[in-house]
């Protein structure tokens, strides 16, 4: 049989319980057992791996250099399998809700302000991860805020607002003294296009019309190649509100179609809180309306 299959982290607490106490004696009592079970639980932990372990005198007990790296390994997984308890009990008691850029733009301290007022018992998380579905799909957040296209075999959603375009670009742009900016006049720029989580594609203007691009992979390299003055970008009005930047400004985009903002979700597997966290985002959107 595998020795690594055999391997449990009762082992591994036995170990570190003994080195900790520093005795077979007192490491019994910590753990509940008798000092022949941890003698036995230890001599089981140095077959699987066949190294000795501990130095055992009838003075001292110190680890071997073997069980100094074990020792150290033991701690850090005996750490990461506590993590995993306490996430998993305490999960519907705390909301992660990712977003890609901007969370819930101009609305996003409201939100949190309300959450906290209303739900005291639910800690709420906002976990920025520049993916298609801002970590829905990599396990880190339990919602989603996404103003890109959604995947509805995969993930329930609700829409729960709209936002307006605008148009990013240096603050000494000639283009920051009008109020407003339109679509065809953007083509005669360098527009900077984040390709995996952007909302702005070249579809925005007609075969034929279209501006140049640079594509980019994240917001602080979007806002980079902007403040030098060589592009622009046009983005929802979330991103104004999210990202004021010295070197950078923001001018509406006045005839351009409104970005959907939606929440999304596991459709098998709903924390709790989804609805109330949609109804509450839906009614800032409303109010804003």
């Amino acid at each position: 049989m595998d020795g690594h299959r055999e391997l449990e982290l009762r082992h591994l607490r036995c170990l570190v319980t003994i080195v900790d106490t520093g005795s077979f004696t007192d490491a019994a009592i910590e753990l509940g057992v008798s000092q022949a079970a941890v003698s036995r639980t230890l001599l089981a932990l140095e077959r699987i791996l066949g190294v000795r372990l501990l130095h055992r005198t009838s003075r001292a007990l110190t680890p071997t250099t073997a069980g100094v790296q074990v020792l150290a390994r033991a701690r850090h997984l005996l750490t990461d399998a506590e993590e995993l308890v306490r996430q998993a009990t305490t999960g519907h008691t705390r909301l992660r809700i990712g977003h890609a850029w901007s969370s819930m733009g101009r609305h996003t301290a409201e939100f949190q302000r309300r959450w906290h007022d209303r739900y005291p018992d639910v800690a709420l998380h906002l976990i920025r991860h520049n993916t298609p579905t801002a970590g829905l799909a990599e396990g880190l957040c339990d919602l989603a805020v996404l103003r890109t296209a959604v995947d509805t075999r995969r993930y329930a959603h609700a829409l729960v607002g709209h936002e307006h375009r605008c148009l990013a670009l240096a603050s000494d742009d000639p283009w920051t003294r009008r109020r407003s900016i339109r679509l065809e006049e953007i083509r005669e720029r360098t527009l900077v296009v984040d390709r995996r989580t952007g909302t702005t594609t070249l579809d925005l203007w007609p075969e034929g019309a279209r501006p140049a691009v640079e594509y980019t992979h994240d917001i602080d390299d979007w806002l980079a190649a902007i403040a030098t003055g060589r592009c622009v970008g046009v983005t929802p009005r979330a991103t104004a509100a999210q990202y004021r930047r010295d070197g950078i400004a923001y001018r509406p985009v006045r005839d351009a179609d409104p970005v959907p903002v939606r929440l999304i979700w596991r459709r098998h597997d709903p924390h709790p809180a989804t609805h109330a966290a949609v109804a509450l985002l839906a009614d800032l959107y409303r109010e804003d309306a």
